[in-house]
């Protein structure tokens, strides 16, 4: 599974908002540290991450396990990133 190209592996930082599953709707979206990656398989395009959700300072807030659509991931500093998930910076 790649996001942005690259494939996802533990201490990499992903923004996740609506793009990622419907489950994240809200106002904006959050920053997501992955400190493990499920390999079983599962729908197409679609993966379980353990993480920590981080604050706007990078700071864990909350330990989570998410499931969400690989290509809806953006990784935390790309150009034209941002943490709201409506697609405005």
């Amino acid at each position: 599974m790649t996001v942005d190209g690259a494939p996802l592996h533990p201490g990499d930082v992903v923004l996740v908002g609506r793009a990622a599953s419907v489950q994240f709707t809200g106002r904006s979206g959050f920053a997501f540290r992955i400190i493990a990656v499920d390999g079983r398989p599962t729908y197409a395009g679609w993966v379980w991450l353990d993480g920590y959700q981080l604050d706007r300072r990078g700071q864990a807030v909350a330990r989570r396990r998410i499931f969400v659509r690989v290509a809806g991931l953006r990784r935390a500093g790309t150009p034209g990133t941002s943490l709201r998930s409506d697609g405005q910076h």
